[in-house]
């Protein structure tokens, strides 16, 4: 099988292992399926689309509706912009996780603000009847809780993209540009130890008040998140390798 490919965009070398190896654990993939490009620091080569079933866009301490960027967010922007361009030209499978959103909406022409922000917590997610029509959601329950936490989020999809699954506080939570480019705003990811290890990474980054950090953690665990929103990854992993 051809390897999948992680590009991490995080700062803190915890945080990029512990969400590797959940996108490993979750999709299936044993040791060497799934490779990684750490994207913050240098630049992405370039990506033969032969080489690989699949890319995965992580999360990161980017915000594409940031206003001022600093030269390395502006160079990872325009990296991950390429490699969406490329997915969508050559057909290459993508899913984007939480800062996947930002980067496929602003780079397909969408709007991204701080509209629709959501504090680490667990939500409710609630698939449209393209989602539950979706391969991408085989075996997810129409309705399921998981965890988010983020800044922005997209207010305005970009032309052509099929919304997948929503949100009361957040709309978007879930959509599709053509029939291989996914983006999902919560965290497929992130079970609750997984949840817990980047609270305490990201405590004082402004995604949450940090003196709710134990209150947050027993609400979270209190929340009911199984293992719904891992078949997403799991599915994407069957449907593409090859």
């Amino acid at each position: 099988m051809k390897p999948f490919l992680h590009l991490s965009i995080r700062d803190h070398d915890q945080a990029v292992a512990g969400e590797f190896e959940a996108i490993r654990r979750f999709g299936g993939l044993r040791d060497g399926e799934l490779l990684q490009l750490r994207v913050e620091q240098a630049p992405l080569p370039i990506i033969h689309p032969d080489d690989y079933s699949g890319l995965i866009i992580g999360g990161g301490q980017f915000n594409a509706s940031d206003e001022v960027k600093t030269p390395v967010q502006r160079r990872v922007e325009g990296d991950l912009g390429r490699i969406v361009d490329t997915a969508l030209a050559e057909k290459v499978p993508l899913i984007g996780l939480c800062y996947g959103v930002g980067v496929v909406t602003s780079h397909l022409g969408g709007l991204v603000d701080r509209t629709y922000g959501e504090t680490t917590s667990a939500v409710e997610i609630t698939l449209t009847e393209a989602g539950m029509d979706d391969p991408l959601f085989a075996g997810v329950p129409a309705s399921f809780m998981a965890f988010v936490g983020h800044k922005e989020a997209c207010r305005r999809m970009p032309n052509d993209a099929v919304l997948l699954a929503t949100g009361t506080a957040c709309p978007v939570q879930a959509f599709r540009v053509g029939e291989r480019a996914y983006v999902t705003q919560f965290h497929p990811e992130l079970d609750i130890d997984g949840l817990i290890q980047r609270m305490d990474i990201y405590r004082h980054a402004g995604y949450f008040a940090a003196d709710e950090y134990d209150d947050l953690v027993a609400v979270a665990r209190a929340a009911g998140v199984d293992g719904s929103p891992g078949l997403m990854l799991r599915n994407f992993v069957h449907r593409f390798a090859r």
